[in-house]
């Protein structure tokens, strides 16, 4: 699916598993960004398998003129609370050169809309602490 964004150039939609391999890089590079990449264990058929088959996770790709910039990695999770779910966001992450665009507040304003669609309570984000311009 795509997602209007009204941003010239600039596209979200959902990546398919023809992805996966672009994801894992892109993942790579926000590993990198956070100095963490000694971390990173995922595998391109990690990523189908969880992503694609089980579909324990969702993933938007951000394009710029249908160049893949970035993605979001999302997932629901429970509140026992509520007696509902909540959606996660476990990665949002632009290519430096890409960001202060207006790209990001896009990918939020879309997540905010799949949220209000899908009847989650609240959407989860938790961002590190050194990471200032986030």
């Amino acid at each position: 699916m795509k997602y209007e964004t009204n941003i010239l150039d600039f596209t979200l939609e959902d990546a398919s598993i023809n992805d996966a391999e672009k994801i894992l890089e892109l993942i790579y590079e926000i590993a990198d960004y956070e100095k963490l990449t000694d971390q990173v264990i995922a595998t391109k058929e990690s990523l189908i398998e969880s992503i694609f088959v089980k579909k324990r996770a969702f993933v938007i790709l951000a394009k710029f003129k249908d160049e893949v910039i970035g993605y979001m990695l999302y997932f629901y999770n429970f509140s026992t609370f509520t007696g509902g779910s909540n959606l996660y966001l476990e990665d949002l992450y632009l290519k430096p050169q890409y960001r202060h665009n207006g790209y990001g507040k896009m990918m939020f304003k879309i997540l905010a809309q799949i949220a209000i669609k899908e009847k989650a309570n609240r959407i989860d984000w938790v961002c590190l602490d050194w990471n200032k311009p986030s």
